[in-house]
């Protein structure tokens, strides 16, 4: 459930939103002459949104080995791909992060 808030009840009543947030599992709009600004929500819906960006950057940095992959084997076309030296190249890649 959302509920819009104007700053100014929110330097009055920080207190009562925040529990509202924390514990009832309100996402609070905050707004400034009607237009939104910002949100208040829990710890638990911050960790998701974390989470969710650190799973987006993992897909995107697969899709990119995936297509660096693609372009070695294009590269390739016709001659015999030697896996175990990319895949061997691949696991000194991670053991170096």
């Amino acid at each position: 459930m959302n509920t819009q808030v104007s700053i100014g009840q929110i330097k009055r009543d920080i207190s009562e939103l925040v529990n509202r947030v924390t514990y009832a599992g309100e996402r609070i709009i905050l707004t400034s002459r009607g237009k939104p600004k910002a949100a208040l929500i829990s710890m638990e819906d911050y960790e998701q949104l974390l989470k969710g960006e650190n799973r987006a950057t993992d897909i995107q940095k697969w899709l990119a080995d995936t297509r660096a992959l693609s372009s070695q084997i294009e590269k390739r076309r016709g001659q015999q791909v030697d896996v175990d030296a990319i895949l061997a190249a691949d696991r000194d890649d991670l053991e170096q992060r």
